[in-house]
């Protein structure tokens, strides 16, 4: 009788946890392998990314930076999967996922717009934000933003909104030769500049008065430029504008504000969603608030490339903080990758 009671509670000391320590024990977790490696060749590439703006370089490595960090989140997700289950991983995605739409409706709520958080696409507003930057945007009210209002009724308003394309005016510089006119925006010695209409893929000097019934006006002049090659140029620009006796010219101290552009505008046909650009004026039409934008890295206003005025609905917020190169992670993701026109020079203001 004392053998089999002394059998029958004969187990292993360590019982199950002897089990636990044969699955867990040194070596077996990521045999072989570690994602490290993985993280410092993605932090590479997206230095890489941003230094060689401009280039094809860019895209090559933008598009490696885009499929390193997939690898690694696959490899991170299978990894954990097998050391922990499937279940808690599971488990722990939900509650992360969570917590981000929770911190995004936080935001929404406290910063009162439904896009708290967006990326800077272009160079347009070189150099006060580089392409690139993090920004965030505190929803307001165009009835009181710091920019001029000027008030509007609506049958003043009414014409321009009726025939906008006689607004699309752009300031070129230009010279007449034996051959014909020449059109550059860069101004050569000698060369004047003047408004012209571009239509089928050509510009069309305007002739005198033809802006007398226009709401908005343009005074035409020039600006430096810096090229990144470190050249310096004459850059015909939009040195102010005139709507109805005021003129207006642009002031750095102006908002900057996000808007979601419209199908008819120039900017949306090019793929721009959204745009990031300081407000030039307000028309105060009855109550109803439209923004004059532009960019403070572009020759003109943004109706003179054929965009609409925006109306406050299409104003997703003012930028109120940035972060530089963070948001190059969302162009990739994007797909907007290619470094757009414009970022190989800079207005000096």
């Amino acid at each position: 009788m004392a053998r089999k009671t002394s059998k029958s509670k004969h187990v292993p000391k360590s019982g199950r946890g002897t089990q636990d320590r044969s699955i867990t024990k040194p070596g077996d977790r990521k045999k072989g392998i570690t994602t490290w490696p993985l993280y410092v060749i993605f932090l590479v590439l997206i230095a890489l990314y941003v230094m060689e703006q401009g280039s094809q370089l860019s895209i090559i490595f933008g598009t490696l930076a885009a499929f390193t960090i997939v690898v690694i989140i696959v490899m991170e997700f299978t990894y954990s999967v097998k050391d922990e289950g499937l279940k808690r991983n599971l488990i722990e995605v939900i509650i992360a996922i969570a917590i981000v739409v929770l911190i995004w409706f936080a935001l929404r709520f406290f910063l009162a717009t439904n896009d708290p958080i967006d990326v800077v696409p272009s160079c347009s507003m070189l150099p006060v934000l580089q392409r690139g930057d993090l920004i965030m945007l505190q929803g307001f009210n165009l009835s009181n933003v710091h920019a001029p209002i000027i008030n509007v009724t609506h049958e003043e308003f009414n014409p321009m909104e009726s025939n906008f394309g006689s607004e699309n005016l752009v300031c070129m510089a230009y010279t007449n030769t034996s051959s014909g006119m020449q059109v550059s925006q860069i101004v050569h010695g000698g060369w004047n500049i003047g408004l012209f209409k571009f239509f089928d893929g050509r510009y069309y000097p305007i002739p005198a008065g033809y802006q007398n019934n226009n709401l908005v006006r343009y005074y035409c002049g020039s600006r430096v430029v810096e090229f990144s090659n470190g050249t310096i140029e004459n850059e015909a620009y939009t040195t102010g504008i005139d709507v109805l006796g005021h003129s207006v010219y642009g002031d750095a101290n102006n908002t900057i504000i996000v808007y979601r552009t419209i199908p008819s505008d120039y900017f949306y046909t090019l793929g721009d969603a959204y745009v990031v650009h300081r407000v030039y004026a307000v028309l105060n039409v009855s109550g109803s608030y439209y923004a004059l934008t532009k960019g403070d890295n572009n020759p003109g206003l943004d109706m003179q490339y054929g965009n609409y005025p925006i109306n406050q609905s299409h104003v997703s917020g003012r930028v109120i903080a940035s972060v530089p190169y963070l948001g190059y992670i969302k162009l990739m993701f994007s797909g907007d990758i290619a470094q757009p026109a414009g970022c190989n020079s800079v207005v000096q203001h």
